[in-house]
């Protein structure tokens, strides 16, 4: 059995940025297991630009970001494995895994560090009715096929679901010679960031229908057409609302899931409102040693955010390497409690002895909330009273919580963060 002080399962910007930072804070013996033939990950098909603005101060596509940190582990020595699959990982850190060239691996870390990533929704999980003929794609399926392989999707477009890689590939498919007719968007608001909103739709005149969803799909052996209905408060369609569109192509940008067979599989304690672990401020899961970082942790919107999470979770798996991660008991952990419009946060748990000087708090609201305060309170007492023009689902937010001011608080049991009206 080969031994590792660290094993990252998954190559892509969070496992690269994890194994950079693990090796800058002391770590020798790291290793990198990968699925695909090459290192980046998903951001390898992400040829379009606005990525590293946070980062690296520049405006980067999504090949160029993930290469500025394939160079990094590069020029560390870092060892690392492709075309390798991670079949099971055991509570006491054993890592299976099986590639052509070395077989069946078992391997022993003193540390693992998940970063798997994410996956889109399938079709099944929809509940769509109508047949079930060629032409139906997931957004990042069409991403790959129009970047990577050199194949065009089809011509007359209809997008179900306003996610940012929905309506990236709207913007895609039309500078390719495509016709979107539509991006059809169940809730009353939009999955994806502003930015992209404007860029890829605005900007090209392709109509965002909220509140609409696909009722039926016509077709045999190819997309022939969709009708599209208005959904009530429930959800549900509302009669004589439907409308046809004559198509060849349905794309599916209906939400993104978090890769955690592996993390079930080891036992670890999954949040539901995430399909990721739950973690500590050092991005611990609940077994000492497993960390979490990256999407399979809680789907991001900035890869930006992606990167510095996980140098965090390389820095703590190398303190917990070297011993230097003490465990406090588990009565003297602060719990992190989401309330009032705040679906979830990362970390939900804090040990204030260990956090560091200023903790980053993340969070997505569970609807649009204009002139809203983000209101943390310690207690009875409010210690952050920030007020924002807009809130949405598809952006990330954040409170910075200082462990000076947690440590003028004596046995505080619990941090809530609320999103309020005043």
């Amino acid at each position: 059995m080969n031994s590792y002080d660290i094993v990252i399962v998954g190559g892509g910007p969070a496992g690269l940025a994890a194994a950079a930072a693990a090796r800058d804070a002391g770590c020798e013996h790291i290793l990198i297991l990968e699925r695909d033939s090459e290192l980046g990950g998903i951001l390898n098909q992400c040829i379009h630009n606005g990525f590293g603005l946070h980062t690296f101060k520049q405006e980067l596509t999504g090949p160029e970001y993930a290469a500025r940190f394939v160079e990094q582990v590069k020029a560390r020595g870092i060892e690392y494995k492709l075309n390798t699959m991670v079949l099971d990982i055991a509570a006491d850190r054993t890592v299976t895994a099986m590639n052509r060239s070395d077989g069946m691996m078992k391997i022993s870390a003193k540390a693992v560090i998940l970063a798997m990533g994410c996956r889109e929704r399938p079709r099944g999980a929809l509940n769509i009715p109508g047949f079930r003929p060629a032409g139906i794609f997931s957004a990042g399926t069409a991403q790959r096929l129009v970047n990577i392989e050199g194949y065009m999707p089809g011509k007359r477009v209809v997008i179900l679901g306003s996610g940012d890689i929905g309506l990236i590939m709207a913007r895609r498919m039309t500078l390719e010679g495509a016709k979107v007719l539509c991006v059809a968007e169940l809730m009353p608001y939009s999955g994806g960031l502003k930015r992209n909103i404007v860029q890829c739709l605005n900007d090209y005149d392709i109509p965002l229908l909220l509140s609409h969803t696909v009722v039926d799909i016509k077709g045999k052996e190819r997309v022939e057409g969709v009708t599209i209905a208005q959904v009530d408060a429930h959800n549900k369609p509302i009669p004589g609302t439907e409308k046809y569109y004559e198509c060849d192509t349905l794309m599916l940008s209906t939400g993104l899931i978090p890769e955690n067979e592996l993390s079930r599989s080891a036992g670890i304690e999954i949040n539901p409102v995430t399909s990721g672990p739950f973690v500590a401020e050092d991005f611990e899961t609940s077994i000492p040693g497993i960390f979490a970082c990256g999407n399979v942790l809680h789907v991001h919107d900035l890869v930006d955010y992606v990167s510095e999470e996980a140098g965090r979770a390389g820095q703590a798996a190398a303190a917990f390497v070297a011993g230097q991660l003490q465990c406090g008991s588990p009565d003297d952990l602060v719990h992190v409690i989401a309330k009032g419009g705040v679906r979830y946060t990362v970390p939900t748990t804090i040990d204030v002895e260990r956090m560091p000087e200023k903790l980053i708090v993340r969070f997505r609201v569970s609807n649009v909330y204009k002139e809203h305060y983000i209101n943390v309170y310690i207690g009875d007492t409010r210690i952050i009273h920030q007020k924002k023009r807009i809130m949405a689902p598809g952006e990330m937010e954040q409170a910075i919580l200082r462990k000076a001011q947690m440590q003028e608080y004596k046995d505080i049991k619990k941090v809530i963060i609320a999103v309020e009206p005043e």
